[in-house]
């Protein structure tokens, strides 16, 4: 379901202009944006400010409306219903006061700011006329730098992840969102590679309020941006791509039709963390591009890349963990790179009619090729081409495959996104879902795009596997991805180890530093309507917890509810998420230095389940995992061991 009111008067959607100021409130009244007569705007929440005046504006071929003048307001209010099975929250009400701020350039050429706030979120972009100059009308823009600015008050601290260079890395596959995070760090100081930073950022004020910003709606219509570096007049402002991204092919810029708007801007603001993470404004303001072409099917699935590497693909392996996923109820199993050479695709139609035959779907990896990286993995020049990409999916429909993997793609250009589209929509012709890896982040996709399943964009589960210092750090970033990357858009991490040694022989490979329970509470944590599990065949025969096996059986990856208990970014999280009438409660510690409980009665009362009539599963105990059957009386402390998990169902 879904309408937009319109307001018959300027109040009804809070409204007020006085002396050529515009601002508009969300329903609940306490956020509030503010819009000058010069194009700037500022945001308070419950009376405190957390975004000084900012800029507004950008420079395009037709045009620089960097420096505006206001004409003109209008008001509406915004109500919907939607669903949307593979993000944190199956059914959102979104309810958002609406203001659309017309300026007018120096050479009196039009453009609308739309603001629409929602009782956390603020989300604006720039919507462009067709405007007429001396009997010509253009029938496009092309926009080459955005003045948009987000000025944070003095005192602010951020917490952010740089953009890297271009061409960098692993066969030159930069950026890939995969760097390192930076905690509490002051505003003036640079980034690491001199770019800015990537999306989404994280910033806690002076006066204590958290502040995510963020992009969403960003299809082939526009590149992707980040935020620059922090400059004491500006604050940060959106940054387009780097000229040399994708091997310098293709404009940095953006160009869409007119009329017509840019992606949105968004802003989650919050007294505590709460709002961050269970915002939803990344699908709010976006539509569906097309209709799903099948009704797609979510779940769990083995890999065999992540801990027995290149080597395991071939036959009698992937085997092996075809019979994992049969043996632990998954319903898929992924097969990554060089799988057309090892096997051949007639052999790899013998291997997809096995898994079937024990009831598990196939992905399969796919290099995105092309000119712009040095890699060697194959499949390799299969989507670069119309021609060839639907000469491919028609194989793999054929063949019973339900779903690619398509990696290293490495920038943010317009003709990138395109590229993301282009493989998008083609494969939901053939019913084919999509992950990406060495990817760009996802802003919107999981609304937009259906058959879109998640994306890598975060440092993720293989570094754990090549380095050491990536195991030791996992506590602390496990507890901040909640509160910054997958807030905004499904994260494919490939973790849940439950190996010791991370590597096919036991007594070699990284050594994991967090528990089987962690590992456990990393399922739930980590949000993807499919993941790609870390478990090897041998976690069934090597003595790994029968607990622990029976709770990687049963964990869901779709959630109807998401919402924050507790936390603090890199420190501790405790969170939970609803599938149909059961909760997942999972408690991590980061570091360590703060006791950390688990009061299952306190979190039963806060979410509406009533513990008298509810049974429990708890899990603690580190490595030799211990399950309780009822909810504790008394707080669990997760001081002396790093998670805590439960699962909370009603009885029946």
């Amino acid at each position: 379901m879904r309408k937009i009111l319109m307001a018959a008067v300027v109040a009804a959607a809070a409204l007020v202009c006085a002396n050529a100021q515009t601002s508009v409130s969300g329903p609940d009244g306490k956020l509030k944006v503010s819009v000058s007569a010069d194009a700037r705007y500022s945001v308070e929440y419950d009376g405190v400010q957390v975004l000084e005046p900012s800029a507004l504006g950008f420079k395009a071929n037709i045009g620089d409306f960097s420096a505006l003048k206001f004409v003109k307001d209008t008001a509406y209010t915004v109500e919907q219903t939607y669903k949307v099975p593979t993000i944190k929250a199956s059914e959102v009400n979104y309810k958002a006061n609406v203001a659309v701020v017309t300026f007018q350039n120096e050479a009196a050429l039009s453009v609308d700011v739309e603001f629409r706030v929602s009782d956390n979120d603020i989300a604006f972009r720039y919507v462009v006329p067709r405007p007429r100059t001396r009997g010509y009308a253009p029938g496009g823009i092309r926009i080459s730098e955005e003045v948009s600015a987000f000025k944070l008050p003095a005192g602010t601290v951020s917490f952010l992840t740089p953009q890297s260079d271009a061409m960098i890395g692993f066969a030159r596959t930069k950026p890939s969102y995969e760097e390192f995070y930076y905690l509490e760090k002051p505003l003036e100081e640079k980034s690491e590679y001199g770019h800015g930073y990537t999306f989404p950022c994280l910033f806690k004020t002076a006066q204590g309020a958290w502040v995510l910003i963020s992009e969403t709606g960003v299809d082939s219509r526009y590149c992707g941006s980040h935020l620059s570096d922090w400059d004491p007049v500006k604050g940060y402002t959106v940054a387009f791509p780097l000229p040399e991204e994708n091997n310098g092919e293709g404009d940095a810029g953006a160009a869409f039709s007119i009329p017509g708007a840019t992606p949105w801007r968004t802003i989650t603001v919050g007294k505590d963390l709460a709002p961050i993470t269970e915002t939803t404004v990344a699908w709010d303001v976006v539509e569906p591009l097309y209709e799903p072409s099948i009704d797609y099917k979510y779940g769990r699935s083995s890999w065999s890349w992540i801990l027995w590497q290149d080597a395991s693909i071939n036959w009698d392996d992937l085997v092996a963990y075809i019979d994992l996923s049969a043996a632990m109820g998954w319903e898929y199993t992924l097969v990554d790179a060089y799988w057309d050479r090892n096997l051949g695709y007639d052999k790899m139609e013998e291997l997809i009619r096995y898994a079937n035959s024990k009831n598990v779907d196939v992905f399969l990896w796919y290099s995105s090729s092309g000119w712009w990286n040095d890699i060697p993995q194959s499949p390799k020049d299969n989507l670069t081409t119309a021609p060839s990409r639907k000469k491919e999916m028609a194989w793999m429909k054929k063949a019973g495959v339900k779903g690619i993997k398509v990696d290293f793609f490495g920038g943010d250009k317009q003709q990138t996104l395109r590229y993301y589209e282009d493989i998008l929509s083609d494969a939901n012709d053939y019913g084919l879902m999509c992950i990406f890896h060495g990817a760009t982040l996802p802003r919107g996709w999981e609304r937009m795009y259906p058959n879109f399943v998640g994306s890598e964009a975060v440092r993720a589960s293989e570094n754990m596997v090549f380095n050491q210092s990536d195991c030791d750090l996992e506590p602390e970033f496990a507890c901040l991805h909640p509160f910054i990357r997958n807030t905004v858009a499904s994260m494919e991490f490939g973790g849940s180890f439950l190996q010791r040694r991370l590597s096919r022989n036991p007594q070699r490979g990284s050594r994991r530093v967090t528990t089987d329970v962690f590992q456990l509470g990393l399922a739930v944590v980590y949000q993807n309507p499919i993941q790609n599990f870390a478990l090897a065949p041998t976690n069934l025969t090597d003595g790994t917890s029968d607990i622990c096996l029976d709770f990687m059986r049963e964990v869901p990856t779709t959630w109807d509810e998401t919402r924050l208990i507790d936390g603090y970014p890199g420190k501790y999280v405790t969170m939970a998420r609803r599938h149909g009438n059961t909760w997942y409660i999972v408690s991590l510690n980061g570091t360590l230095e703060k006791p950390v409980k688990l009061d299952l009665n306190a979190i039963c009362k806060k979410l509406g389940v009533d513990p008298g009539v509810s049974s429990a599963k708890v899990y603690s105990g580190g490595n030799d995992a211990a399950v309780s059957t009822k909810i504790p009386a008394k707080a669990v402390d997760v001081a002396q061991t790093d998670a805590v998990v439960a699962i909370i169902t009603p009885w029946r």
